[in-house]
């Protein structure tokens, strides 16, 4: 099996933990943070073993979405999906900064069921 190394980050400790186990009972790995800084600076250290990374749009400290831009000037071949509850409309000049060329935004609206969210990753990674 490929590399299955997710990075998960949610400020939501509920969501990451649910989340957290739903995936590893699936046979991926994951790293979870409920604060973007500690998170980008573990993808820092971890980059080139991380197959995905889940970020929630909405966080204090840094949005899902700058943590995206960080994340891309360590290693700009990272899969990336947002995980959100709210309106991304509103969002939407954030989203288009993160869109590159080749990719369209991938959104993972909450609340998710584990199976549903398990078939995302596993679609996103062509599994």
């Amino acid at each position: 099996m490929k590399n299955n190394r997710i990075l998960l980050v949610d400020d939501e400790p509920d969501i990451t933990l649910a989340f957290s186990m739903g995936l590893e009972d699936s046979g991926f790995t994951v790293d979870a943070f409920n604060d973007s800084l500690l998170a980008l600076e573990a993808f820092k250290e971890e980059n080139k073993s991380y197959t995905l990374a889940l970020l929630d749009i909405k966080m204090p400290k840094m949005n899902g979405f700058k943590l995206c831009n960080e994340m891309r000037k360590v290693n700009d071949k990272v899969k990336v999906c947002f995980v959100t509850a709210f309106d991304i409309q509103k969002e939407e000049e954030d989203l288009k900064a993160v869109t590159t060329l080749n990719e369209k935004p991938v959104i993972i609206r909450k609340p998710i069921t584990i199976d549903d969210l398990v078939k995302r990753v596993r679609a996103e990674l062509r599994y």
